[in-house]
């Protein structure tokens, strides 16, 4: 049993990757999707009991926000990862642009999640980090090393 949680501001390739990586082996937990948080942690609440392989794919952007899943999910059985997704502002700026509709949102909430990132550690209780790149070609993941990035 596997919990996943993406870590990175808006726009910076998380639900594209788990499109490209888990869409089919692991429930998607969204909540954009859900809309509310009550939702939100009612399907994973009953992905944990039922044992269902599941990826967070909201910006989990600081420590308090991945203890709501890490530290149930770990209580649950489940091994959990981290990917971390590289938030240069820079980048996430432009791709959130050429974004449509509800999909993009105002500027603002892009600068104030990077503002607001903190780096993941394993010792918030991952038993595995990992560090995403978005290329051209794709996705390169790297294994974590807190000591490094």
């Amino acid at each position: 049993m596997e919990a996943v949680l993406l870590i990175g501001i808006p726009a910076s390739g998380k639900s594209s990757f788990y499109a490209a990586r888990f869409a089919h082996s692991h429930v998607r937990v969204n909540r954009d999707m859900l809309r509310t948080p009550h939702r939100e942690q009612e399907l994973f609440t009953t992905l944990l009991r039922i044992g269902q392989p599941l990826v967070v794919d909201n910006t989990n952007v600081s420590v308090e926000q991945r203890q709501r899943f890490v530290a149930p999910a770990r209580a649950a059985g489940f091994r959990v990862e981290g990917y971390y997704l590289a938030s240069k502002l820079a980048d996430c700026l432009p791709r959130n642009a050429a974004r449509e509709g509800a999909a993009r949102i105002p500027d603002v909430g892009v600068v104030d999640a990077a503002s607001r990132l903190e780096r993941p550690q394993l010792a918030e209780g991952f038993d595995r980090l990992y560090y995403v790149c978005m290329t051209e070609q794709g996705f390169t993941v790297e294994e974590w090393d807190d000591a490094v990035r």
